[in-house]
């Protein structure tokens, strides 16, 4: 099993935590990969990495350790992946060598309205131009959509491409609060990206596993009712 970028910041953000982390179901005996209840584990489903696109996810403070944030899955299907915890001033020098990669092309995942236009990418003809010769580095704000709008605003992000997803269609998603009607999650977002760049097999394996952990994250919420 590869390194899953995601679990490893998580690991090493509890290290230097000076008490104990407790959230929301913190008394639930958890699986330590998929943070999953151990009675629904998903790792026996965990896919091999097919995506040939790279991630970077900058998280907000304390999202690494919430069991339902999605990004993890990204980092199972993406065998090039980076975390790092948001610092808008002092940001970490990882992270800064990691945007000025000469090998990769990052591009800032946002909406696009929230962007200077000579910015943004208005279609898969124009990330494919952005990224020629390089690898893509989708650049993740992952947060609740508030703290994402500050993430943005960073100064190493400024002059970075943007990415802007328009769905069809409300999320699939019921384990979060959407400030939107059709915002999505962290994943369901990816699978837009990674269909932008061509990169349909990797979509379609993280398109079927959102399902699986969806489907075993809902089993522990009778209040939320499962869509037919």
């Amino acid at each position: 099993m590869h390194r899953n970028a995601i679990l490893a910041l998580r690991q090493r953000e509890l290290q230097k935590a000076t008490r104990v982390f407790n959230a929301r179901g913190s008394k639930v005996r958890r699986c330590e990969h998929c943070l999953l209840p151990q009675a629904d584990c998903i790792c026996a489903a965990t896919p091999a990495p097919q995506a040939k696109s790279a991630f970077c996810f900058i998280m907000y403070t304390g999202e690494c350790y919430k069991p339902s944030n999605t990004g993890r899955l990204i980092c199972d299907i993406a065998a090039d992946s980076h975390a790092f915890v948001w610092d808008r001033t002092r940001p970490d020098p990882a992270l800064l060598a990691l945007l000025t990669d000469p090998r990769y092309a990052p591009i800032v995942v946002f909406p696009t309205q929230y962007a200077e236009a000579e910015r943004c990418l208005a279609d898969a003809a124009a990330l494919q131009q952005a990224s020629a010769g390089r690898m893509p580095l989708f650049v993740m704000l992952d947060g609740t959509w508030r703290e994402a709008k500050k993430m943005f605003k960073s100064p190493y992000l400024a002059k970075l491409p943007v990415l802007g997803i328009q769905p069809t269609q409300q999320s699939d998603y019921l384990l979060r609060e959407a400030a939107h009607l059709h915002q999505l999650c962290t994943a369901e977002v990816a699978i837009e990206v990674l269909r932008l760049a061509a990169d349909q097999p990797a979509a379609e394996q993280l398109a079927e596993y959102f399902q699986v952990f969806r489907n075993a994250y809902l089993k522990g919420k009778p209040h939320l009712q499962l869509p037919d």
